[in-house]
């Protein structure tokens, strides 16, 4: 086999000193933690913040899709930066800019500099989760510790996510939406001084080469759909402005279908999506992601806007949702390691929407016990979905090619819950009948979703899509690749033992 096939070598850098791995382990955890409780949380401040800087709808859904379009847009590029100049070096730039960042969110005069200050937060949060991936890979060099640091960094994350709402509910009522911000700035402090003093330095043998225009190309790709998406109720869909970006929408994804294919390291290799499996998986991510975001902004005011729930008794009747999450999570990883990927994609597809069309019916006075019934069913599927799309995704490439796959299924993830946000959100705002009324259909949007995830479940798993990954597999193995592109090979392969 060719050695451009297999991860690239990973270089310590500066003088060698007694590495405390479980230390390390922790500081990475505490890091991204920030950046996975910050989706919740926000959610949950989003009608403080409407009443105090008088923000539209519109307004609130920049605000969440500012911080995951940003992401979804940097992930790959950052990953790249980490292995180039050094994963320490830029790990701590990004909590940096994460933490000034929360401090700046946290004194937004309006919500246009809210919305300006979580894209900066965001670029910090793109250097955290892909680097603190390497980071570990680097740290546990032995295969089955490595796989167990992996365990515990994302149970970290899910553990974080599932207690933003009652962090949230209790910071807003106590101190103000503010305080969700910038309860950020110690942590992201406290971090930055552990991994200074810790956290050894490395970087790639062979840093991968940037590719600008295919930067330039996913940015203007993603953020005209988003920003023609929330704006278009607001503008009307055949303002000049509407149509337009909607048009330099189409026009960016035709340069990347010239450009992309020309370069010699590409930052999206489209031979990648001649694979079913793969297509299908990142297909999943964006609408499993979407239903979630979506979920999320709805609810979030549905709870506070229309029932009236302070942000801690709004908080609190999430907390079905993320454990639901969190148990089937663990249950889908045993079923892909024992019956693989099928089962729990399309079980999770059907629990996605079965919660999706139970919420249509809400009204003003649906029952709580129902309410939480429905939301645990959604939390379910959502964490049943999640573990096999990068499996699936990875299904049948080149070892040298999974670590840049699972990069772009991440960015499909933060893609979807903007897009999520930007359509449920557009539902909500584009109809002259009250809140209930129009949210009927985008209750019923998020049950699609799970219908999708469903479908695309049973096609990507089939043996034509298998067949068809192999055969595109060996293609692609015959072709040599820079060795720097399989720099979280190894950190994918350890996740699924």
């Amino acid at each position: 086999m060719s050695t451009a096939n297999t991860p690239g070598p990973t270089v310590m850098a500066g003088p060698s000193r007694p590495v405390h791995r479980r230390l390390v382990l922790a500081i990475c955890c505490l890091s991204v933690c920030v950046t996975g409780i910050d989706l919740t949380i926000v959610n949950v401040a989003l009608p403080s913040i409407s009443k105090e800087l008088h923000a539209s709808v519109s307004g609130l859904q920049w605000t969440v899709d500012a911080y995951s379009l940003v992401m979804a847009c940097l992930l790959v590029l950052s990953g790249s930066m980490a292995d180039r100049f050094g994963r320490k070096r830029i790990f701590q730039l990004g909590l940096s800019l994460f933490s000034l960042s929360s401090l700046l969110c946290g004194l937004a005069p309006s919500v246009g500099w809210l919305i300006a200050f979580r894209g900066l937060q965001a670029v910090g949060g793109s250097m955290l989760n892909p680097v603190a991936m390497s980071i570990i890979v680097s740290v546990f060099t032995d295969r089955r510790e490595r796989a167990r640091a992996i365990g515990v960094w994302g149970s970290a994350i899910g553990t974080t996510i599932a207690a933003g709402p009652v962090l949230g509910g209790l910071l807003v009522s106590g101190t103000g939406w503010r305080s969700v911000f910038w309860v950020n700035a110690p942590i992201g402090i406290a971090a930055i001084l552990l991994t200074q003093r810790f956290v050894p330095e490395s970087k790639a043998a062979r840093g991968r080469a940037f590719d600008p225009p295919g930067q330039a190309l996913i940015i203007v790709l993603f953020a005209s759909i988003i920003a023609a998406t929330i704006e278009g109720p607001r503008h009307g869909w055949a303002d000049p402005w509407i149509v337009g970006l909607f048009v330099l929408a189409v026009l960016a994804l035709i340069g990347m279908l010239i450009v992309e294919p020309r370069r010699s390291e590409p930052l999206i290799d489209l031979r990648f999506f001649r694979s079913p499996p793969f297509s299908g998986a990142n297909t999943i991510s964006v609408v499993m992601s979407a239903g979630l975001g979506g979920f999320l902004f709805l609810n979030t005011l549905y709870l506070q806007d229309l029932r009236h729930f302070s942000s801690l008794h709004a908080g609190l009747m999430i907390i079905p949702l993320a454990v639901g999450q969190a148990v089937a999570a663990n249950l889908s990883g045993r079923l892909v390691a024992s019956r693989g990927a099928r089962l729990p994609l399309t079980l999770g597809g059907a629990l996605l929407a079965v919660g999706g069309f139970l919420l249509v019916p809400l009204t003003a006075h649906t029952e709580s016990v129902y309410l939480l019934a429905t939301y645990a069913i959604f939390g379910l599927g959502a964490g049943m979905v999640s573990p096999p799309i990068t499996n699936t995704a990875v299904s049948g490439l080149p070892p040298g090619q999974v670590g840049v796959a699972g990069a772009l299924a991440a960015s499909a993830r933060q893609f979807g819950i903007s897009i999520g946000v930007a359509v449920t959100g557009s539902i909500v705002a584009g109809t002259g009948a009250g809140f209930i009324d129009s949210s009927h259909a985008a209750w019923a949007g998020l049950g699609g979703c799970g219908l999708v995830a469903l479908a695309l479940g049973v096609i990507s798993t089939s043996k034509w899509a298998k067949a068809a990954a192999a055969r595109n597999g060996r293609r692609l193995a015959t072709v040599p690749i820079p060795e720097s592109q399989g720099r979280s090979a190894e950190s994918i392969e350890a996740g699924k033992e």
